[in-house]
């Protein structure tokens, strides 16, 4: 048995120490002064569930693209974010988002430690804004935000990141760069709240700032093998394409219509507008295809439905569901260009992410200063198309604080693990897979290889999707 090293045993000794410290964390009884409304929390539970189901659907979505040697590397590295996330979120990343502000900038990570007094606490955000749903089902809403945005970083660094690097990223990301991007756009005294900036479900908190952390991975990790050699990798399976599309769409309603944080008529609007925007930008983009001379293509159907979730969820509760027609349209026309000329670049962002998820969410942020409307939600604004615009310009300034926050921050953290653990696999283990050479697990055209020995695989018949 190999000696084992302190960077190996460091991640196992620190969720020890969690839960030793956890066992010590006191009781209370749960708040209930029949202050809650019935129907809200029982949507806002499914819209949390339907959250959840888009991690996995981003794995299938990611896994189905790459090369097969690297499908089950490539999908972990999305689902494991929900066991990191989900201690991280319930020891200090709650305070961080939602604790009291510190001015305007970060929470005060001792407010919910351990989710102290979350259970117990009255359904008001530190701030003022009450709440009709549990303070709970609110942090646990929140959390599936922070679970799925460090994993949509995977697909611009796949088929090349240890993934013992890749668990550290998430780690820091989540507490140095989604943390403070929540608590400025979504608590009630974070400075872009303040200024005026809409972001109904994530447009600056979650896609530009994994797209920017995309642009920032692919640039600390530099180009891989096949791609300095010009190869063209098939994907695996763009049946898992298909169902992850499927299951990123469907889990989207919750992810944007739930924003709403009541069944409310708010929330079928966003849900409306969501559902459009997909359905236009998938269109978008196939039909755009073909006019350059192409065929139309199930990945590019996907890949456009996905860039339309992504520009529609900053305005889904903002705009009205015709004005959503455009957007869609707009954000696949723009990164389908994105994605071209950066196909002509050096940049090695595996799975588009900076295009599609930044680019995209930035597109959607700009829209909402175009096309919001207080006709749709009077507690937002309107916007450039009936007048005004100098929400236009709020947004604006929000886009640039964003990007360059998320973008120099993560390309410190990767620079910092770089130091510590070496984020780049070998040229042989890039060449063999990280299937193999990170899990020792392989999963090629439907038949499961098991490891019977340090160098040897049994093949086993494998379930057929």
């Amino acid at each position: 048995m190999a000696k084992m090293t302190f960077k190996q045993a460091a991640p196992f000794v620190i969720l020890a120490i969690v839960a030793v410290v956890a066992m010590f964390v006191p009781s209370l009884p749960l708040f209930d002064e029949g202050k809650y409304n019935g129907a809200d929390v029982a949507w806002m539970i499914v819209a949390t569930a339907l959250v959840f189901l888009m991690t996995p659907g981003l794995a299938f979505f990611y896994g189905g693209m790459v090369h097969r040697k690297n499908v089950i590397s490539t999908m972990i590295k999305s689902v494991v974010a929900a066991g990191v996330v989900s201690i991280l979120w319930v020891v200090v990343g709650f305070s961080l988002s939602f604790g009291d502000s510190i001015g305007g900038w970060i929470g005060n990570p001792s407010t919910f430690l351990f989710f102290k007094g979350v259970a117990s606490g009255a359904p008001v955000l530190h701030g003022g804004t009450a709440l009709t749903i549990p303070l709970l089902l609110f942090s646990l809403f929140q959390l599936m935000f922070a679970i799925i945005t460090p994993g949509l970083v995977v697909g611009a660094v796949a088929e090349r990141i240890r993934f013992t690097s890749y668990i550290l990223f998430i780690a820091l990301f989540s507490l140095l760069v989604y943390a403070p991007l929540a608590h400025w756009s979504w608590h009630p005294e974070g400075f872009l709240y303040k200024m005026g900036v809409l972001d109904f479900a994530g447009g600056t908190v979650v896609h530009i700032s994994a797209g920017c952390a995309a642009l920032a991975g692919a640039l600390v990790l530099k180009r891989r093998q096949v791609h300095l050699e010009h190869k063209e990798i098939p994907p695996a399976n763009i049946p898992y394409v298909l169902i992850g599309t499927g299951l990123l769409w469907f889990g989207w309603f919750g992810f944007n219509a739930g924003s709403a944080l009541a069944a409310s008529p708010l929330s079928v609007s966003a849900f409306a507008t969501t559902n459009t925007a997909a359905a236009a930008a998938g269109c978008s983009w196939m039909f755009f295809d073909v006019l350059r001379g192409k065929k139309p293509s199930v990945l590019g159907f996907c890949i456009g439905a996905v860039v339309g979730l992504v520009a529609i969820t900053p305005a889904a509760g903002f705009v009205a569901i015709p004005q959503s027609i455009f957007i869609g349209v707009v954000a696949a026309i723009i990164s389908n260009l994105a994605v071209y000329y950066k196909s002509k670049s050096t940049l090695d962002d595996t799975l588009d992410v900076f295009p599609c998820h930044g680019i995209g969410g930035m597109v959607g942020m700009l829209m909402t200063g175009i096309f919001a409307t207080k006709t749709v939600n009077g507690a937002g604004n309107d916007g450039l198309f009936y007048g005004n615009f100098s929400f236009f310009f709020t947004q604006f300034k929000a886009l640039l604080i964003v990007v360059t926050y998320s973008f120099v921050v993560s390309y410190l953290i990767f620079k910092f693990i770089n130091l510590v653990v070496p984020m780049r696999v070998s040229t042989q283990e890039e060449e063999m897979g990280l299937d193999a050479t990170q899990h020792n697990e392989k999963y090629v055209q439907g038949t499961l290889l098991v490891p019977t020995s340090k160098n040897g695989y049994e093949e086993r018949l494998a379930e057929q999707l």
